[in-house]
Protein backbone atom coordinates (compact mmCIF):
# COMPACT_ATOMS: atom_id res chain seq x y z
CA UNK A 1 0.00 0.00 0.00
CA UNK A 2 1.29 3.46 -0.85
CA UNK A 3 1.65 5.83 2.09
CA UNK A 4 3.90 8.52 0.61
CA UNK A 5 3.62 9.59 -3.02
CA UNK A 6 5.97 11.97 -4.78
CA UNK A 7 4.62 13.69 -7.89
CA UNK A 8 7.10 15.42 -10.17
CA UNK A 9 4.84 18.13 -11.58
CA UNK A 10 5.51 20.47 -14.49
CA UNK A 11 2.01 21.61 -15.43
CA UNK A 12 2.18 20.00 -18.89
CA UNK A 13 -0.62 17.86 -20.37
CA UNK A 14 1.13 14.71 -19.20
CA UNK A 15 1.75 16.35 -15.82
CA UNK A 16 -1.97 17.11 -15.53
CA UNK A 17 -2.80 13.47 -16.24
CA UNK A 18 -0.23 12.36 -13.67
CA UNK A 19 -1.84 14.72 -11.14
CA UNK A 20 -5.25 13.11 -11.76
CA UNK A 21 -3.84 9.60 -11.37
CA UNK A 22 -1.93 10.63 -8.25
CA UNK A 23 -5.15 12.07 -6.82
CA UNK A 24 -7.02 8.80 -7.37
CA UNK A 25 -4.25 6.67 -5.87
CA UNK A 26 -3.91 8.97 -2.86
CA UNK A 27 -7.66 8.86 -2.18
CA UNK A 28 -7.71 5.09 -2.48
CA UNK A 29 -4.69 4.49 -0.27
CA UNK A 30 -4.98 7.51 2.07
CA UNK A 31 -1.43 8.46 1.09
CA UNK A 32 0.47 11.65 1.81
CA UNK A 33 1.30 13.58 -1.38
CA UNK A 34 4.38 15.68 -2.03
CA UNK A 35 4.73 17.66 -5.26
CA UNK A 36 8.00 18.93 -6.63
CA UNK A 37 8.66 21.13 -9.62
CA UNK A 38 12.20 20.71 -10.91
CA UNK A 39 13.80 23.66 -12.64
CA UNK A 40 17.16 23.62 -14.37
CA UNK A 41 19.79 26.27 -13.67
CA UNK A 42 18.95 29.02 -16.19
CA UNK A 43 21.74 30.03 -18.53
CA UNK A 44 21.94 32.86 -21.04
CA UNK A 45 24.25 33.46 -23.95
CA UNK A 46 24.42 29.75 -24.65
CA UNK A 47 27.16 28.90 -27.15
CA UNK A 48 29.21 25.83 -27.98
CA UNK A 49 31.68 26.88 -25.31
CA UNK A 50 29.00 27.14 -22.60
CA UNK A 51 26.74 29.79 -21.12
CA UNK A 52 26.60 32.37 -18.41
CA UNK A 53 24.55 32.17 -15.23
CA UNK A 54 21.75 34.75 -15.29
CA UNK A 55 20.34 35.81 -11.88
CA UNK A 56 17.47 37.77 -13.47
CA UNK A 57 16.41 34.73 -15.44
CA UNK A 58 16.74 32.60 -12.29
CA UNK A 59 14.29 34.81 -10.39
CA UNK A 60 11.72 34.79 -13.20
CA UNK A 61 12.02 30.99 -13.55
CA UNK A 62 11.54 30.53 -9.79
CA UNK A 63 8.35 32.60 -10.00
CA UNK A 64 7.13 30.62 -13.01
CA UNK A 65 7.83 27.23 -11.41
CA UNK A 66 6.26 28.31 -8.11
CA UNK A 67 3.09 29.27 -10.01
CA UNK A 68 3.03 25.84 -11.68
CA UNK A 69 3.50 24.15 -8.32
CA UNK A 70 0.83 26.31 -6.64
CA UNK A 71 -1.65 25.43 -9.41
CA UNK A 72 -1.07 21.71 -8.84
CA UNK A 73 -1.38 22.08 -5.07
CA UNK A 74 -4.57 24.09 -5.59
CA UNK A 75 -6.12 21.34 -7.71
CA UNK A 76 -5.36 18.72 -5.08
CA UNK A 77 -6.57 21.00 -2.29
CA UNK A 78 -9.77 21.69 -4.20
CA UNK A 79 -10.37 17.94 -4.33
CA UNK A 80 -9.98 17.70 -0.56
CA UNK A 81 -6.43 16.34 -0.46
CA UNK A 82 -3.72 17.91 1.65
CA UNK A 83 -0.43 18.10 -0.23
CA UNK A 84 2.85 19.90 0.25
CA UNK A 85 5.27 20.99 -2.40
CA UNK A 86 8.51 22.69 -3.25
CA UNK A 87 10.45 23.99 -6.20
CA UNK A 88 13.87 22.37 -6.52
CA UNK A 89 16.70 23.16 -8.89
CA UNK A 90 18.97 20.73 -10.69
CA UNK A 91 18.89 17.64 -12.86
CA UNK A 92 15.34 16.24 -12.93
CA UNK A 93 16.23 12.60 -12.28
CA UNK A 94 18.72 13.41 -9.51
CA UNK A 95 16.34 15.78 -7.74
CA UNK A 96 13.34 13.44 -8.00
CA UNK A 97 15.29 10.46 -6.64
CA UNK A 98 16.88 12.60 -3.90
CA UNK A 99 13.50 13.90 -2.77
CA UNK A 100 11.89 10.44 -2.93
CA UNK A 101 14.66 9.05 -0.72
CA UNK A 102 14.51 11.93 1.75
CA UNK A 103 10.75 11.61 2.33
CA UNK A 104 10.68 7.80 2.18
CA UNK A 105 8.35 7.75 -0.83
CA UNK A 106 6.64 4.48 -1.73
CA UNK A 107 5.70 5.71 -5.21
CA UNK A 108 6.96 8.33 -7.67
CA UNK A 109 4.46 9.58 -10.25
CA UNK A 110 5.62 11.36 -13.41
CA UNK A 111 3.99 12.33 -16.67
CA UNK A 112 5.50 11.39 -20.01
CA UNK A 113 4.77 12.82 -23.45
CA UNK A 114 5.54 10.52 -26.37
CA UNK A 115 7.74 12.40 -28.82
CA UNK A 116 6.97 11.89 -32.48
CA UNK A 117 10.39 11.79 -34.13
CA UNK A 118 13.52 9.81 -33.37
CA UNK A 119 15.61 13.00 -33.37
CA UNK A 120 13.41 14.58 -30.69
CA UNK A 121 13.65 11.43 -28.56
CA UNK A 122 17.43 11.29 -28.97
CA UNK A 123 17.98 14.99 -28.24
CA UNK A 124 15.68 15.25 -25.25
CA UNK A 125 16.36 11.86 -23.70
CA UNK A 126 13.90 10.23 -21.34
CA UNK A 127 13.57 11.35 -17.76
CA UNK A 128 11.06 8.53 -17.19
CA UNK A 129 13.44 5.84 -18.43
CA UNK A 130 16.35 7.12 -16.34
CA UNK A 131 14.09 7.54 -13.32
CA UNK A 132 12.96 3.92 -13.47
CA UNK A 133 16.60 2.83 -13.39
CA UNK A 134 17.57 5.07 -10.45
CA UNK A 135 14.44 5.37 -8.31
CA UNK A 136 14.48 4.10 -4.72
CA UNK A 137 10.82 2.98 -5.02
CA UNK A 138 8.09 2.15 -7.54
CA UNK A 139 7.51 4.56 -10.44
CA UNK A 140 4.22 5.23 -12.21
CA UNK A 141 4.72 6.81 -15.64
CA UNK A 142 1.51 8.40 -16.90
CA UNK A 143 1.61 8.62 -20.69
CA UNK A 144 -0.08 11.14 -22.93
CA UNK A 145 0.11 11.11 -26.71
Amino acid sequence: MYKKILLAYDGSESGQRALLDCHEIAQWSQAEIRLIAVMQLPMSGLTLEGGMYDDTLLQSEKIRFQAILDAGLGKLGGAGLAARGEVVMGDAVSEITRCASSIGADLIVVGHQHLSGWAARWWRGSVSKALIEQAPCSVLVVISH
